[in-house]
């Protein structure tokens, strides 16, 4: 399957206008390669909102959902750097879910995505997750212009940490879709069609939300790793 891992951690977020650009600098210069190189961290994504939002939409795909809760990542959460106490105050409207991954499919990840975020009814949940499972995501990655399909579902609470107290309570995730291809317009057809009254909206998960983005920044914890040991390289 696509995803690195059996479990991933899903952030939607927003940013004060004026430290946006300095947040991507930082994100990218310090945040994701110090993520990266938490063991059981395989693979960090952030994406930039292209229709509705939050404006910004990180996925880490994880080994396991235990290392969502290991002592070195609770270690790094409470032990922030100063650059990025001094970024936190600015995040907006933070949701956290710490996810289950309960079917990916496809191969590779399209550099345009959809994030469908919902709460089933919870007697049609079944149902529900039975008809994506089984019926609706698996045929996604074979229609042009998609390439993957993810449904992630939340897990566990994230633990309240220094991180955390400095950027504000978080909110949790329920239930998420992602979807990632080529083709845009095609990615956003796919994401309508699972929301609307023969989809979700009409299977037990009546307020579905939608948002598209595009890839922004993507590294993956072999390329920190080898970062860290130059020495193998030149052997």
């Amino acid at each position: 399957m696509p995803l690195l891992g059996s479990a991933a951690m899903l952030l939607s977020f927003d940013i004060d206008a004026d430290v946006m650009a300095e947040h991507d600098r930082w994100h990218t210069h310090e945040h994701l390669p110090e993520r990266l190189s938490i063991p059981g961290f395989l693979r960090g994504t952030r994406w930039i909102a292209t229709e509705g939002g939050p404006r910004y939409m990180v996925i880490y795909e994880v080994q396991s959902l235990q290392t969502l809760s290991s002592q070195p990542y609770l270690a790094r959460l409470n032990n922030p750097t100063p650059w990025t106490a001094r970024m936190m105050p600015h995040y907006r409207g933070m949701a956290r879910g710490l996810c289950v991954v309960l079917g990916s499919w496809g191969f590779g990840q399209g550099g345009a995505a959809a994030l469908i975020r919902f709460t089933p009814e919870e007697s049609r949940a079944e149902p529900l997750r039975r008809w994506l499972l089984e019926e609706t995501l698996p045929a996604v990655p074979h229609m042009p212009g998609l390439g993957s399909a993810h449904l992630l579902q939340g897990a566990q609470a994230a633990a309240m940490t220094n991180e955390q107290r400095i950027r504000g309570v978080d909110r949790g995730v329920d239930c998420a879709i992602i979807l990632t291809g080529y083709d845009r317009d095609a990615v956003a057809e796919c994401a309508a069609r699972l929301s609307d009254d023969a989809g979700l909206r009409g299977r037990g998960a009546p307020e579905p939300v939608v948002a598209l983005y595009g890839c922004h920044y993507a590294l993956a914890s072999a390329e920190v790793n080898q970062a860290a040991a130059p020495e193998a390289r030149s052997q």
